[in-house]
């Protein structure tokens, strides 16, 4: 029965430098969705210029126009002077697209 005593002993050892490990674990959480903030002032001057350069409203189904969600590479944006964004009118809503990724940053209506 001696023999059992060191082989426990060094049993718990390993068991405990597992749970020692574990403990150091470190969760790295995703990084946030990149949000984007259009300045009331830049709203107003894309609602008018929008108003004044009307785009036809083209049909997505399937499409929830919400922010971050993808419009088709296909769509045309149209563009706003000394804005970095895009505007068009899907499914009679006017929305504001980052050209780079096709998200939607603001839905205008």
């Amino acid at each position: 029965m001696k023999p059992l005593l060191p082989i426990g002993a060094v049993c718990a050892v390993f068991l405990s430098l597992g749970t020692a490990s574990a403990q150091d674990t470190v969760i790295v959480p995703a990084p946030a969705p990149k949000t984007v903030v259009v300045q009331p002032e830049q709203q107003t001057v894309i609602r008018e210029y929008a108003h004044k350069n009307p785009a036809a409203s083209i049909n997505i189904l399937g499409l929830e126009l919400s922010l971050g969600a993808k419009v088709p590479d296909t769509v045309e944006l149209h563009e706003v002077p000394n804005v970095p964004y895009r505007y068009t009118v899907i499914n009679g809503q006017t929305v504001l697209v980052d050209p780079e990724t096709h998200e939607i940053v603001e839905v205008l209506n």
